[in-house]
């Protein structure tokens, strides 16, 4: 089991490691995993990452979409939620970024997540 669907030191690359044999079941998870990302935006960057790479799967992409399944296995339970007997309606936003980080572009990632309450009601993940 999983604590984040990606560790922060993945750098995934397009020329890194051997080529798939059978690509189909990749871009048949990863497909799913972007329609997935509409109710889970915590799969939102890692989903995108690897979305990149639909065109010509390595090995090394396949190890980061079955870590992102395990990590999916182990929150089975987590979704929005949001409840009408909250009376705080404080609304709080974060923003962060990744400057340059793509190994093959050097593009950076940013990202915000605003919430009223504990509920998170926008975000958005960018690669510039």
């Amino acid at each position: 089991m999983c604590s984040t669907p990606m560790t922060s030191a993945c750098k995934l690359s397009r020329e890194e490691g051997e080529l798939l044999e059978n690509a189909s079941e990749y871009r048949s998870i990863v497909g799913s995993l972007l329609y997935l990302c509409h109710t889970r935006p915590d799969l939102s960057l890692s989903v995108g990452k690897v979305a990149e790479f639909m065109h010509a799967p390595r090995v090394t992409h396949f190890a980061a979409v079955k870590r992102i399944l395990r990590y999916l296995a182990s929150t089975v339970n987590y979704g929005l939620l949001f409840s009408p007997s909250d009376n705080k309606a404080l609304v709080s936003a974060f923003a962060d970024a990744d400057w340059g980080a793509n190994l093959d572009d050097r593009r950076s990632v940013s990202g915000y997540g605003v919430f009223i309450g504990k509920c998170l009601v926008a975000w958005s993940s960018k690669k510039q």
